[in-house]
């Protein structure tokens, strides 16, 4: 069993001159990825990018709740149904850079948990400075979908614990290893194995050794080193947990 990237964006531009070769170092290294979608545009190109390995997450990001109009909630709905979706997101809320107002985050992530209800369908989380808002919506949610991910978590131990209890996985991104990072790790830590993820968030957020590069979806490599280490086991046994758990909230 090999490692898997859970959350990555091939579909961004950064992508545009060397696609293949980065599709081709990830598969050559990993079993599969799955990329993931900020806005119809890139949920579009996400399901152009399966193949054999490659799945796809379609939804509309905190960034872009504005644009969840009735429209584009039908167009996300027609685009879920391609057999390379498995999974909504990512969605959420994000109170950091409030590039759409807080009502209209909420209203958005809303409307997209009911849709991935109605689809069976994980869903992937951004939650950034909104833990207790994100929990509530989480949790009157929970419920009716079957499963989800806290996508590059990066609240405090007690919020991933109460994200674990509601159901939810814990993944961790590139962040995770970076130097000034100890108390991330400890909450890496914290996190039970059957409910740990890697991913990398590419083109962001790219670990040492390849801090400062464009982040790559083989780049998984390097977090899930320090993951095995946050939880005393060997690169092997994180492998197999890790991969066991991707498998399982995607339904793979």
């Amino acid at each position: 069993m090999g490692l898997v990237d859970t959350h990555c964006h091939l579909q961004d531009a950064k992508f545009d001159a060397d696609r293949g070769a980065v599709l081709a170092r990830a598969l050559d290294l990993l079993e599969w990825i799955v990329v993931v979608s900020d806005d119809l545009p890139a949920s579009r190109a996400a399901v152009a990018l399966a193949q054999p390995g490659v799945y796809a997450a379609a939804g509309i990001h905190p960034y872009h709740a504005s644009t969840a109009d009735a429209d584009a909630l039908d167009e996300l709905r027609a685009i879920l149904q391609a057999p390379q979706a498995i999974a909504l997101g990512e969605i959420g809320l994000d109170y950091y850079n409030e590039y759409a107002p807080r009502t209209a985050q909420a209203a958005a992530f809303q409307k997209q948990l009911a849709l991935a209800a109605d689809a069976a369908l994980p869903v992937i989380i951004h939650n950034r400075d909104a833990d207790d808002d994100t929990y509530a919506l989480l949790k009157e949610h929970a419920g009716a979908l079957p499963g989800g991910i806290m996508h590059c978590f990066g609240s405090d131990a007690a919020f991933a614990e109460r994200c674990v209890d509601l159901g939810f996985y814990i993944s961790f991104a590139g962040n995770v290893a970076f130097p000034k990072a100890e108390s991330l790790r400890e909450v890496a830590a914290s996190v039970p194995l059957e409910r740990l993820l890697a991913e990398t968030d590419a083109p962001y957020l790219a670990p040492p050794p390849k801090r400062g590069k464009r982040c790559e979806p083989c780049f998984v490599q390097y977090t899930a080193q320090v993951l095995a280490g946050c939880k005393g086991v060997s690169i092997e046994e994180f492998t197999e947990a890790s991969t066991r758990n991707a498998r399982a909230v995607y339904g793979l």
